[in-house]
């Protein structure tokens, strides 16, 4: 199991704690320290589309309009902490963000 988030992020923080105590070990990405390849978010793109940018951000706040209509894989390669998260890989399947239904997905 991979998780990309940030090591700040409250969310993140509240899914590896959860995940762990449910006897999972993720491997943590920290996306603005360690990155994502290309190749990664590419992927992510392709599974969740638009929904992979948070427009609720303070990344994203604080974009020109120029670089917000730069297209979504060029945007989160500039800046991935404007990446919805986390993104949760676990037996070959994709998971965006830590809601209710990722929940009982991965925990059961």
């Amino acid at each position: 199991m991979r998780m990309y988030g940030l090591r700040t992020c409250d969310t993140c923080r509240k899914a590896e704690r959860a995940l762990r105590a449910a006897g999972h070990d993720p491997e943590v990405v920290d996306v603005r320290t360690d990155g994502v390849p290309g190749a990664e978010l590419r992927r992510f793109l392709d599974r969740f589309g638009e929904a992979m940018i948070n427009r609720r951000s303070t990344t994203w706040r604080g974009l020109s309009e120029a670089e917000r209509a730069g297209g979504p894989l060029k945007l989160l390669a500039r800046h991935p902490t404007v990446m919805k998260r986390p993104v949760i890989e676990a037996d070959g399947q994709l998971y965006l963000g830590w809601g209710k239904e990722v929940q009982n997905s991965l925990l059961g």
